[in-house]
């Protein structure tokens, strides 16, 4: 027996004795079941829920444990994939919920259990690798070796004060480090981390305010790839808009960059949604791109992205990295009763027959659940499950890559 928990007004977590944990999948909640469930991970937190009381069943029915009593969800370190959200009712009218990504979670004889898989190894983004008591010292130092430097003060504030990897790993010098350019974006994504609208939650973190120069680019990303351990340069962060707007800066840094060294791999994150913008990146000699999505259905695509362009055209961006030998990865957007649905699965199978696609990095959804419900279309079909999405996806195309990281990629 999976047993629920809930949180009081404090915030201090208790078990329900007697009450089976629920979990959600699509807007159906349902008793939890063991194999549903792995221990709660190395680096996960709880959480409860503001205004949203915890639902559990009981004699076989689903019941509000007591309206008072908030639910809890566990927030999962990267590299595990959950199946289930937790179940809840909100009471009244109550702020949206802060844009994190919530898994059902229950205990098993004293032990904290969460609804997840673990889909790829952490050794790399395990968090106790990042934060540690000589990143200040770290940051002293890249300040000195490229002093004046905008994007360094803006990568240290975010190391700081965010606590971003891919910002710390400049400082580490090592693997993937993330280099902010664009403040524009031609998309205004339900679940933006970085911009939102008055009337949403607050976005976990700011946007860069200014557009770094060519030099600017050019010297973080030099000093990374000729200084880093199996370094990668990414430019599409959480803390900026669409890079593939700023193509100019990007192509004319990455031409500069190549001129001085031909070490590590350049990456970039994007919408694929400005095609000419990427060509021109693609031109310049980027190595990778990671390309967001979670619906290869346009009206779903829509929804979600709210952008001033079409799935087709980033189609069209990926078949044009394609062509040009670049290494090109979906950064999936996963929720569980949404992309595990027959249509979406078969839809997804379609685009991957021909797209050439090279991995998967699977990404958990952070949003308020009943936000993304109320602004999707209907979705339709049988919800088939995360797990299921997943091992089936393997079994069609055995040479995907399927995980949560990038990769290390050998040119």
């Amino acid at each position: 027996m999976l047993t629920a928990l809930y949180a009081d007004e404090q915030g201090k977590i208790y078990d329900a004795p007697g009450y089976l944990a629920l979990g959600r999948v699509g807007e159906t909640d349902a008793v939890l079941a063991l194999e549903d469930m792995i221990p709660l991970p190395e680096g996960s937190d709880l959480t409860f829920l503001p205004g949203c009381s915890a639902l559990a069943s009981r004699n076989g029915k689903k019941v509000s444990i007591a309206t008072s009593l908030l639910a809890v969800a566990a927030l999962l370190p990267v590299g595990y994939t959950r199946t289930h959200l937790p179940a809840y009712v909100k009471q009244g009218e109550v702020p949206l919920l802060p844009l994190y990504g919530y898994t059902a979670v229950a205990v098993h004889n004293n032990q904290m259990y969460v609804a997840a898989i673990k889909s790829d190894s952490n050794v790399k983004w395990h968090p106790r690798r990042y934060n540690t008591p000589g990143l200040e010292h770290k940051i002293a130092i890249v300040r000195q070796e490229i002093p004046g430097n905008r994007l360094v003060e803006h990568l240290a504030h975010c190391s700081l004060v965010w606590h971003c990897s891919t910002a710390q790993n400049l400082f580490y010098r090592r693997w993937e480090a993330g280099i902010p350019v664009s403040p524009a974006c031609n998309a205004n994504c339900l679940g933006c981390i970085s911009l939102q609208s008055a009337e949403c939650c607050p976005a976990p973190q700011s946007r860069i305010s200014f557009l770094p120069t060519v030099e600017e680019v050019a010297a973080i990303g030099c000093y990374h790839l000729s200084k880093g351990v199996e370094p990668i340069i990414s430019f599409g962060q959480g803390c900026e808009g669409e890079p593939a707007l700023a193509w100019q800066t990007i192509a004319a840094a990455i031409r500069g960059i190549r001129a001085r060294t031909g070490r590590g791999v350049i990456n970039m994150n994007t919408n694929a949604g400005f095609t000419a913008g990427v060509e021109a990146i693609v031109d310049a000699g980027v190595n990778s791109i990671r390309v967001s999505m979670i619906s290869v259905n346009q009206g779903i695509h829509q929804a979600y992205y709210r952008g001033n362009y079409s799935l087709a055209d980033v189609q069209r961006s990926i078949g044009y990295a394609k062509s040009h030998g670049v290494y090109v990865s979906l950064n999936m957007l996963l929720l569980p009763g949404l992309n595990d649905r027959c249509e979406e699965m078969s839809a997804w199978v379609d685009f991957l027959d021909g797209a050439e696609i090279d991995m998967i990095q699977l990404r958990n959804l952070n949003i308020d659940p009943d936000l993304i419900w109320s602004c999707l279309p209907k979705p339709k079909g049988e919800i088939l499950g995360v797990k299921f999405l997943i091992k089936e996806l393997r079994q069609r195309f055995p040479a995907l890559q399927i995980g949560n990281f990038s990769r290390y990629i050998s040119r």
